[in-house]
């Protein structure tokens, strides 16, 4: 299970979402191509996104897969609010 929380510099977790990503061979499969973004999640290492990547971010989850999807990226795209809405925010993919 990967989880998405946004952080600011200190690490400290500013918001969180309640549903993770269920890995599945499907991410693996992703082109990098098309989503060089979600192409960096691994199901055990983390993946950090900044203020300037949002836009690439939201371009590839409303593309997805619908068999990469699931409850977590309408979450996923509410933290990417935070994100652009914040200063010094990122969001974390933290994988197992």
């Amino acid at each position: 299970m990967i989880n998405l929380a946004v952080r600011g510099d200190s690490r400290e977790i500013v918001a969180r979402a309640e549903a993770g990503v269920e890995w599945t061979a499907a991410f693996a499969d992703l082109d990098a191509a098309s989503f060089p973004m979600l192409f960096a999640l691994t199901p055990d290492g983390d993946a950090v996104f900044n203020q300037r990547q949002m836009p690439l971010l939201l371009a590839e989850l409303d593309r997805l897969p619908a068999v990469c999807g699931g409850e977590w990226v309408a979450q996923a795209r509410g933290l990417c609010q935070v994100v652009e809405r914040g200063m010094h925010l990122y969001l974390w993919f933290l994988g197992d």
